[in-house]
């Protein structure tokens, strides 16, 4: 037979969040509330909203505000921006939030939106294609003002239909070509100029640059370019021996690790064989992040068995060995130029579309410090 329930203790506190006792939930005030409140009609009241107080009677201003502020009626930004056709929402569209360089973008588009009124929101691809079909597919789907685009897919148009409603895109590192957008970008060929100089004043003669897959991303496209014509200018010969700098390309994944490391070992000895004086330039921070660790798994210090330098700064930089040298791109500049660029278009700017390409600047450490010291 089953024992009787204990009697309640009244000394006993109810649970936090128990029915009986749970505090009743305030249902937010609508514009019908405020009407019946005021004894006036809901157009009225969103006159009054929209600062149509001229025609009005001051008697029926004065019940509508009385009214708004006994319910603490507020209005839903949401709705009275679908309403003016703006929800001050624009989105940025990154082909991977763990690459340092999105990060950077991201804080310097965030700086130019707070600034202008507008939010922020992040779509990370994630390197993968279908990702940017769904990105775009929000700019209509959540009311989107814009986009700010980081490329993943560069085969496929799926901008069209968004331009076709009247829906801005502005494209940052990531060229498109056909697509009519502001494009913002660092000065590509004058990076990799920047760290060749470099790399030739401190005596370097043989260099490996180390990207991600270059595929069609035109940043990467660009960087090989000109490192490629760098070293067409550096061609010659002197007493037999090649002169000037020479090089070759490695493309690094995140599934060829080991076979970085073993590529790295082979291709400095050769070198040094030879009486070359070897460097790694990284194509951007995720290639310098791979070349680190696989300097380090071999026992290296850069600098010393070799010189590195990498586009992008990053915070660790300066902590790999005596610290890596890099080519800092304006990452803040660069986002804040976009989100500029873009809320340019959405307030109504008329204009053929531009490109922003902004320098990059050195920063010199102990990884290219000279072979000849």
């Amino acid at each position: 037979m089953p024992k009787p329930a204990p009697p309640a203790n009244p000394s006993r506190p109810p649970l936090p969040g128990t029915a009986s006792h749970a505090a009743p939930v305030k249902a937010r005030a609508t514009i019908a509330d405020v009407a019946l409140a005021a004894q006036v009609s809901k157009a009225t009241v969103s006159r009054y909203l929209n600062g149509r107080t001229d025609i009005l009677t001051p008697d029926m201003a004065k019940r509508v505000q009385e009214a708004i502020a006994s319910l603490q009626y507020r209005p839903s930004p949401m709705a009275q921006a679908l309403k003016h056709g703006r929800t001050r929402l624009i989105g940025l569209a990154v082909a991977d939030v763990t690459n340092p360089f999105s990060v950077a973008v991201l804080q310097g588009a965030e700086k130019a939106c707070q600034a202008a009124g507008y939010l922020l929101v992040l779509f990370n691809l994630g390197n993968e294609a279908g990702r940017e079909r769904d990105a775009m597919h929000a700019l209509s789907a959540y009311q989107l003002d814009g986009m700010i685009l980081n490329r993943v897919d560069t085969s496929a148009q799926l901008w069209q239909d968004a331009q076709l409603h009247g829906k801005p895109i502005v494209l940052v590192d990531r060229f498109q070509e056909g697509m009519d957008a502001d494009f913002v970008t660092v000065d590509n060929p004058g990076v990799v100029q920047i760290a060749m100089d470099h790399l030739q004043q401190q005596g370097f003669d043989e260099v490996l640059l180390v990207t991600e897959p270059i595929a069609d991303v035109s940043s990467r496209t660009a960087r090989q370019q000109a490192f490629a014509r760098y070293l067409q200018g550096q061609a010659g010969t002197r007493r037999g021996k090649s002169a000037g700098m020479q090089g070759n390309v490695w493309e690094s994944t995140p599934h060829n690790a080991s076979a970085l490391q073993q590529h790295l070992q082979q291709w400095q000895q050769q070198a040094l064989q030879t009486g070359r004086h070897p460097a790694v330039l990284a194509g951007n921070a995720v290639a310098s992040l791979r070349v680190a660790t696989a300097v380090h798994a071999l026992g290296w210090v850069p600098g010393r068995e070799l010189g590195i330098i990498g586009v992008d700064e990053t915070d660790w930089a300066a902590l790999v060995g005596p610290g890596l040298s890099t080519v800092a791109q304006p990452t803040d500049a660069l986002g804040q130029a976009a989100a500029t660029c873009l809320i340019e278009r959405i307030q109504g700017l008329q204009s053929p579309a531009r490109t922003v390409e902004l320098p990059g600047t050195i920063i010199v450490r102990g990884s290219t410090k000279s072979p000849n010291h």
